[in-house]
């Protein structure tokens, strides 16, 4: 098979509409995070139990596509610690944002790898993998900053990771347009 080639089972129409689909998701996140959450604390707060809960369905509906959660051990991690981390967010926001941020940072490193690997496993099936490796990298360094903005004593809110969501957005919106384009081309080249 060429570098350009896709075979007939490729992954890369389902990961197309899949990576556009979380682009949206992060879209609408942040759009309410922004607008409404940060002015109603309690939707706010919801909206950070919601996030890594939307990243284990994500995770689950994917891995169920391509082989189950079984056949996709990067995936069934990141499915439960972010299982755990909506569970987690919810405990810590008793104790208050700064402790809420860390969670939400905690995860972002662990969340954040495990999309790398993931991406680094699904390269020679799908390619196009390479901005999900560089999310995944990102995602990990920017869960570190979340620490620092924690424990900085700047007021914290729901908009304290709508940048993080946005970057997310990025990277799943042009993995689904380099994938699209790949796609495009190989059938051009197939006739």
């Amino acid at each position: 098979m060429s570098a350009t080639a896709l075979p007939a089972s490729s992954p890369a129409p389902w990961l197309q509409r899949y990576y556009f689909l979380r682009a949206g998701v992060s879209i609408a996140w942040i759009l309410l995070a922004v607008l409404v959450g940060r002015q109603n604390p309690a939707v706010g707060a919801v909206l950070l139990v919601l996030y890594p809960a939307w990243d284990a369905l994500a995770n689950y509906i994917d891995a169920r596509r391509t082989g189950g959660l079984a056949a996709n051990g990067t995936q069934m991690l990141n499915f439960v610690i972010s299982v755990l981390t909506a569970v987690a967010i919810g405990v810590a926001l008793t104790a208050g944002m700064a402790a809420t941020i860390k969670v939400f940072g905690a995860w972002a490193i662990l969340s954040g790898l495990l999309q790398l690997a993931t991406a680094v496993r699904r390269w020679k099936q799908a390619g196009g993998q390479w901005v999900m490796i560089l999310s995944g990298a990102q995602s990990a360094a920017a869960g570190a900053f979340f620490f620092k903005q924690a424990s900085s004593g700047i007021p914290l809110d729901v908009a304290t990771v709508a940048p993080y969501a946005g970057l997310g957005a990025f990277y799943f919106l042009l993995s689904a347009i380099w994938l699209t384009i790949k796609t495009a081309r190989a059938k051009a080249r197939q006739g």
